[in-house]
């Protein structure tokens, strides 16, 4: 390779750095203000958890067990630095939430590898492109009805449907970047790992998803039950055969199902004049704030679902893609039939497995639809279609996002 040639090549990657680096100080600016206005808002106004986590944060009782201390010792590590409690809980989560592009980046440019091009225009056009893309996952939300009109047994924009970014909780966008490392760092390992285990790829893999569970074990709980589905399957499949690896994956998860335990006793222990638990029933949770749970899951993953409609044999080929179903029925099946007995019965606090259980299924149904576009390998009004409904997702996001940074109601 000539000098001229590689400063040619080194000029596009590094402007992809700088535009990539433009956009996440952008997103980082306005969540910061949203997170702030949170942090400092009343009851009326940026209704949010961040008065609890605040308390939680300080060592003051919030009226709430938080067994999942990660954010919360972030919070107390720059309040040693800073005077207010509100800044610091807000700076905490700001660094955690923009955390999560970041990692989605680094695993989307590896699917994409080979298909955004190294250097010249147009490939420098088609990695800012997805850069931008990556970024609009993080502003979508559930489709709901702009003009006011009330669609069938739906009652709220967001409860009852749920969006894969909950802007008003906390401890969800602060585990997200967990999330993502662990999504995707386990979908590789699915790969090869009867074949040849790597040490190394399954200890990042444990810290990953140790650190999303100290910070809030709602994609744990979904991830925890598919991938011991996953592997029980190949076992009896190879028919014993792959025990041995079998074992050594079943290690990184011990460190998180430590975790769990205690975080079981917590939460779910026995409280005085309360009744508490774990409790099956069809939508027993769900019907109370839905009476239209088809069209909840429909308005939720319409978009995963065209993509799927269309691009279904991509299941058997891709790992990361199948995966994220995986990961998206089991949310699923846990929101429709689990629900907390006693006082958590209206908080629905399955639901938060199923969110992340949306995101990931928007994001890989999004990488695909990329795929296809880049290597044309669908009718080009197809694939405008496809685009239109992701970008309908994406507008009611923009305007639901617009009406909780000026302070409306989330739900």
């Amino acid at each position: 390779m000539s000098y001229i040639e590689k400063w040619k090549q080194d000029r596009s990657r590094y402007t992809g750095y700088l535009f990539f680096g433009m956009l996440l100080c952008l997103y980082t600016a306005v969540m910061f203000v949203l997170f702030y206005r949170q942090a400092c808002g009343s009851e009326v106004l940026y209704h949010s958890d961040m008065k609890a986590y605040i308390l939680e944060m300080q060592g003051l009782d919030s009226g709430y067990d938080f067994p999942y201390p990660v954010f919360f010792w972030l919070g107390a590590f720059f309040h040693l630095f800073i005077e207010s409690p509100e800044l610091s809980m807000a700076v905490a989560l700001t660094l955690l939430n923009s955390l999560s592009p970041v990692c989605l980046k680094y695993y989307a440019d590896k699917y994409l590898d080979g298909r955004l091009g190294r250097d010249g225009r147009k490939a420098m056009f088609i990695r800012g492109a997805v850069d931008i893309l990556i970024f609009s996952l993080f502003f979508i939300s559930m489709l709901y009805s702009v003009t006011g009109i009330t669609l069938p047994g739906i009652f709220r924009r967001y409860l009852g449907v749920f969006s894969p970014n909950p802007f008003h909780n906390a401890t969800y966008m602060a585990t997200r970047p967990f999330a993502i490392l662990c999504f995707f760092s386990f979908a590789e390992i699915l790969k090869q790992y009867e074949q040849h285990f790597c040490w190394k790829k399954g200890m990042f893999f444990s810290g990953a998803l140790f650190l999303t569970t100290m910070t809030k074990p709602s994609f744990t709980f979904v991830l925890v039950p598919v991938a011991g589905l996953i592997m029980l399957w190949r076992l009896c499949r190879s028919r014993g055969k792959g025990l041995w690896q079998f074992f050594k994956l079943g290690v990184c998860f011990i460190p998180t199902f430590g975790a769990l335990l205690y975080q079981y006793a917590g939460v779910f222990g026995p409280a005085e004049g309360e009744e508490t638990g774990i409790g099956i029933g069809l939508a027993e949770a769900w019907s109370l704030h839905c009476e239209n749970i088809p069209l909840a899951i429909l308005l939720a993953l319409g978009f995963p679902l065209v993509i799927l409609l269309l691009h279904y044999r991509e299941l058997k080929a891709d790992g990361v893609y199948r995966f994220s179903w995986q990961i998206t029925l089991m949310s699923l099946v846990q929101v429709l039939l689990f629900y907390e007995k006693g006082f958590r019965l209206r908080d629905m606090n399955f639901s938060w497995g199923y969110m992340h259980g949306i995101f990931f299924a928007v994001t890989a149904s999004l990488l695909v639809l990329i795929r296809s576009t880049l290597q044309r390998s669908q009718n080009k009004y197809l694939l405008m279609g496809q685009w239109g409904v992701y970008l309908w997702y994406l507008l009611c996001g923009l305007l639901y996002f617009r009406g909780i940074f000026a302070g409306g109601l989330y739900y």
